[in-house]
């Protein structure tokens, strides 16, 4: 969603605030026009709250204080009054297999090799399932390491290759080649422009993608669908999955990637233990609390993930927590919505989020156009963590630590940020960075 057309006249404000809604997904009749703000100078004093000192003032100077009392802590606030917590093991549904469904060696003209795997979930139960698309290195003789995320509308949307199973699940309207919420093979290679999927296998990674819907679709369902649907029934409340602090679709996508690394054990050749987290958008928020949550993803990468991402909520700028709560209510608890309106009120902001992949690496990418994301406020969030890398002898830069400009890079070592002249996207320039930092950071083994 881009807010940076959100500007100069009243004309221009409407137009591009249609062009959001259709970008989005939302009817103009149910869309909340948020308070919006993309003017600098109009951001409004704040204080973050420390990220190194706890709820009752104890000062955290040592990495092993931050594991033992602070991180759980702040994983706490973020449980409670934003993502929400998942449900208690014994309600989850259980990993019943994993099957192979499909492989080639050569792929899109024999430049890679193609898998195919779905992850079956409680026998009892024909569906929800997962399928899972990866791309291989074509001469790898080892575990290589891999990038994970997910995808907006579907596997075959990553590449146009007549191979890759369409799923057979609800997919947004909004997608090309979408026909009463399904997908045709028009919707083949539809999204390719976002997957460097040779670039990444010519470097050493596997590209590994999955439909976030097939974890739960992307729509106010009343938590009816996806893996929603396998969940036990709660003895103490027996309530929808969104009252209070109970997990909502965020939450839910962030536990399936978890899922989906710990089942690329079953693939001898991928090295789960070099796994990194990857996402766009909303799918970047998923990205950073997987990694949070998970400690078993070797890094994060976060692309242009905004507010209820990287993005400082406090600032106000762009999206606001108010507009996200309102237009997509099903992606965080229903805690999260009484900060409306309130966001200097919240326990946490979203520096401590990207302080709690520490001492992992995290590269966080902002584009200069997309002002809904907020940039700036994504780069203070990195700034932010700064002080949690240090315990590890991590630094954010050798040159200072000032916003860059469009084009630019700064930092060092487990932590980066690009912002990158455009739209909200991603693109070559994206992942050539995003490739070349997994290189220096996540070290597959011999």
């Amino acid at each position: 969603m881009d807010a940076g057309e959100l500007r100069r006249n009243g004309t221009a404000r409407h137009l591009s605030w249609i062009a959001w809604g259709i970008i989005s997904g939302c009817s103009l009749s149910t869309m909340a026009k948020p308070d919006s703000n993309t003017d600098e100078s109009k951001v409004p004093s704040y204080e973050l709250p420390a990220v190194l000192e706890t709820l009752d003032g104890t000062k955290i100077d040592t990495a092993a204080d931050w594991e033992a009392i602070r991180r759980p802590e702040i994983l706490e606030l973020f449980r409670a009054n934003m993502y929400g917590r998942k449900p208690a093991e014994a309600r989850l549904p259980k990993v019943d297999r994993v099957g192979i469904l499909e492989q080639a060696t050569e792929a899109l003209g024999g430049q890679v090799r193609r898998m195919q795997f779905r992850i079956h979930f409680d026998s009892s139960a024909a569906r929800p399932y997962v399928d899972v698309l990866v791309y291989l290195p074509k001469e790898a003789q080892s575990p290589v390491p891999a990038f994970l995320g997910y995808n907006f509308h579907g596997n075959q949307t990553v590449r146009d290759d007549k191979d890759i199973l369409l799923p057979d699940t609800w997919v947004p309207s909004r997608g090309t080649g979408v026909i009463n919420n399904r997908p045709t093979d028009a919707s083949r290679g539809s999204r390719s422009s976002r997957w460097e999927v040779e670039s990444i296998c010519d470097r050493g990674f596997a590209l590994v993608t999955a439909y976030c819907g097939d974890i739960d679709p992307d729509t106010d369902d009343g938590f009816k669908n996806g893996v929603h649907a396998l969940l036990a029934p709660d003895a103490d409340t027996g309530g929808p999955e969104s009252d209070g602090d109970n997990w909502a679709s965020i939450a839910t996508w962030a536990w399936g990637l978890s899922t989906i690394r710990e089942c690329l054990a079953e693939i001898p050749e991928i090295d789960e233990t070099c796994v990194v987290a990857f996402g766009h958008s909303r799918l970047g928020k998923t990205a950073l609390w997987a990694g949070a949550i998970d400690q078993g993803f070797a890094g994060v990468i976060s692309n242009n993930s905004g507010c209820g991402g990287a993005a400082l909520s406090r600032r106000e700028f762009g999206e606001r927590v108010e507009a996200i709560n309102r237009n997509f209510p099903h992606w965080f608890c229903n805690r999260f919505k009484e900060f409306n309106g309130r966001e200097s009120e919240l326990p946490i902001d979203q520096h401590m989020l990207a302080a709690l992949i520490a001492p992992r690496p995290l590269y966080i990418a902002s584009a200069s156009e997309d002002l809904w994301a907020d940039p700036r406020g994504e780069f203070l969030s990195l700034k932010g963590a700064l002080p949690v890398y240090q315990l590890y002898d991590q630094s954010l830069t050798d040159r200072g630590l000032e916003f860059v400009e469009p084009g630019e890079s700064v930092g060092q070592g487990h932590l980066r940020y690009h912002l990158r002249p455009g739209k909200h996207d991603v693109t070559d320039f994206d992942w050539q960075r995003y490739i070349n930092f997994a290189r220096m950071n996540v070290q597959a083994k011999e």
